[in-house]
């Protein structure tokens, strides 16, 4: 996997490295990378292959539209490397387990993707506006991700990992989510990420809270 530079990208990128909604701070990230190996991504490659094949030697799971029935298939365990060795470059000190890890993506469609956009990405949609011409940020993100990957020919996945598997996930997190856009012709993966985090962490407000909880739970069991 190689990392690949756009300006397209760069573009979005600068908008949402930090966009303060007052109590609230959207982030989001674009990441292109080639699917050619380098480096050691062939022995990383054939690790992630013989940990699934194990595994579904291992299987009785034989209905077909259950996560692991997905993996016989070689072009689908083929598409779930990229996308580990994708998240591997993106976090080089975390250790994906391609058997645990396919239960976290799910196929989706631009459609869906939009409309999680949509809802989530409202609000820095309409700084965006204010900030910025040549229209709508979705728009604007669709353009760049159809000149990297082509959007007509990607598959596209969402990443839903539990808390133990969420290398991204940040303490403050209000939310957050992670898509693929995966161009198996051209051999290109482009990772979208953003979130939303709670400014009120870095100013005491949550800490006082919680703290208030716990003290009242000491007190509790107290006679006063």
């Amino acid at each position: 996997m190689k990392y690949l530079e756009y300006t397209p990208l760069d573009r979005i990128n600068d908008f949402l490295s930090h966009v303060n909604l007052g109590e609230r701070t959207i982030r989001g990230c674009l990441e292109a990378y080639s699917c050619k190996h380098t480096g050691t991504d062939k022995k990383l490659s054939l690790s992630l292959e013989n940990e699934i094949l194990d595994h579904l030697g291992k299987s009785s799971d034989t209905d077909s539209s259950s996560p692991v029935e997905y993996l016989f298939s070689r072009s689908s365990r083929k598409t779930m490397i990229y996308l580990l060795l994708t998240l591997h470059h993106m976090y080089p000190d975390y250790d994906f387990s391609a058997v645990k890890a396919h239960e976290f993506f799910t196929e989706e469609s631009w459609d869906s993707f939009k409309q999680i956009f949509d809802v989530y990405m409202f609000e820095a949609s309409k700084e965006w506006l204010e900030e910025n011409e040549g229209g709508p940020l979705l728009e604007t993100l669709y353009k760049a991700l159809d000149e990297v990957v082509k959007l007509a020919e990607c598959e596209i996945y969402s990443y839903n990992p539990d808390a133990e598997a969420d290398p991204f996930l940040e303490k403050k997190a209000i939310w957050s989510y992670h898509f693929f856009f995966y161009n198996r012709k051209l051999k290109r993966v482009v990772s979208f990420r953003f979130s939303c985090l709670s400014n009120l962490v870095n100013e005491g407000f949550l800490d006082d809270e919680s703290s208030r909880e716990e003290d009242g739970e000491i007190f509790d069991g107290m006679d006063i």
